[in-house]
């Protein structure tokens, strides 16, 4: 799915050629099945941040989603933090990749969103919404952290749950963050650069993941996708997600 595709490129970290493509992003969101509202919600995303300076759209890029964990783009730091279970995740995670036909390599986590959705894209419709549904709860997290600093990044986390077909509560998420302390602060930071750093797996030095893919080749089979179990999320008591109809 097309958009599914944009949305992905629209996380990844902002590039020259992001900007160049911009009415070729434009007539995908205008052509999508989305709806209206979740369509102009989009497309003045495009406008906006194609409207910027390169550099200053990527400094701000790093100063919402690199610092801190709140707004990692990292799928399990929302699930597993640092604990041990997140290696074997990981592992999972770059299994499933495998097995689909996805060459991963370069430097990338397997749970970085934008990598995620690229993968779902190519498992075909059914599988990609039931990969959406698998982290609804994580993107209404997300959706509602970005609306408390007034970015306008949370538009591509709405556009994704209604991909999910799920409905999610976003205004219980809202009031369960109200009182959240900011984890992008100078304080906040010298903390977490004090905890010892984590590594996945034997090969954690070497090269990782990337955003660079090998997709699929049309013979290759796209029902290979297994859920992704993420209750220690859920169980937490973040948000519920329920399916819709």
């Amino acid at each position: 799915m097309q958009i599914v595709n944009v949305i992905s490129l629209l996380l990844d970290y902002p590039t020259a050629g992001l900007i160049e493509a911009q009415n070729d992003l434009l007539d995908i969101i205008e052509n999508s099945t989305l709806p209206a509202s979740e369509k102009q919600g989009l497309a003045t995303f495009v406008q906006e941040r194609c409207a910027t300076e390169l550099m200053d759209w990527q400094a701000e890029y790093d100063a919402m989603f690199e610092r801190g964990r709140a707004l990692s783009l990292l799928l399990f730091e929302h699930v597993h933090g640092e604990s041990r279970d997140r290696g074997q995740a990981m592992v999972n995670l770059m299994k499933q990749y495998k097995d689909a036909g996805l060459e991963l390599d370069v430097r990338e986590l397997p749970d970085y969103i934008p990598l995620y959705l690229e993968f779902l894209s190519t498992q075909g419709e059914e599988n990609l919404q039931l990969g959406l549904q698998e982290v609804a709860h994580i993107l209404a997290l997300l959706a509602a952290r970005l609306e408390t600093r007034e970015s306008n990044y949370a538009a591509l986390m709405h556009a994704l749950i209604h991909l999910s077909g799920v409905t999610v509560d976003v205004d219980d998420v809202r009031e369960q963050i109200a009182n959240e302390e900011r984890d992008d602060t100078k304080e906040a930071l010298d903390k977490v650069w004090e905890e010892e750093m984590v590594t996945f797996g034997p090969d954690s030095s070497a090269d990782g993941c990337s955003s660079a893919v090998t997709k699929p080749s049309e013979s290759q089979r796209k029902d290979q996708l297994v859920p992704i179990t993420w209750s220690d999320f859920k169980d937490a008591g973040q948000t519920e997600v329920q399916r819709g109809n």
